[in-house]
């Protein structure tokens, strides 16, 4: 069996963070995905359509979405669908289908309004770590310096642990 789903789109507004009784962090937000086709409106214009696909992280995930990804944000989620369902306060049996997602890229850094940037930042379920640009989870923050360079001589690697603060700049891809 097979239950795999990779999703790249917008957010449609910020990440909701919750917490459980047992104090486990959920984060729900919704990601708008153009359908690979648009529809003719009439007068010779092609109207896009997308699909509203609600998005389920937990845990250190679910924090770091909420504290690093907006409205509008590009980012890629990679998980499974679920569908759960319970009982409505009318008596009602109502279906939710979700994804739950146990990676998500940041495909825009943060410093940049507008998009059109494309970050490195990938925060996976079970990673303590950040991606490429920069490292731990300020990196999707906008917390990057704009010329942290080696001056002096000083070794550019001795960094104590701490995360090594690189421009986007200065990366060749």
């Amino acid at each position: 069996m097979l239950n795999r789903v990779i999703l790249i789109g917008r957010l449609t507004k910020d990440p909701e963070l919750r917490y459980t009784p047992a104090g486990v962090a959920v984060a729900q937000f919704t990601l708008a995905v153009d359908r690979p086709f648009s529809r003719d409106s009439g007068g010779g214009e092609r109207e896009r359509e997308a699909d509203f696909i609600p998005i389920v992280t937990w845990r250190q995930l679910a924090e770091t979405c909420a504290n690093y990804l907006r409205k509008g944000r590009l980012a890629a989620v990679e998980g499974r669908i679920q569908v759960r369902n319970y009982e409505n306060n009318e008596g009602r049996r109502v279906y939710v289908t979700e994804v739950i997602a146990d990676n998500v890229r940041f495909l825009e850094s943060a410093n940049r309004e507008g998009g059109g940037g494309q970050g490195r930042d990938e925060f996976g379920g079970g990673n303590s770590g950040g991606g490429y640009g920069g490292g731990g989870y300020g990196s999707g923050g906008g917390s990057r310096s704009s010329g942290s360079r080696n001056s002096g001589g000083m070794d550019p690697f001795a960094n104590d642990g701490k995360p090594i603060d690189i421009s986007d700049d200065d990366l060749p891809f």
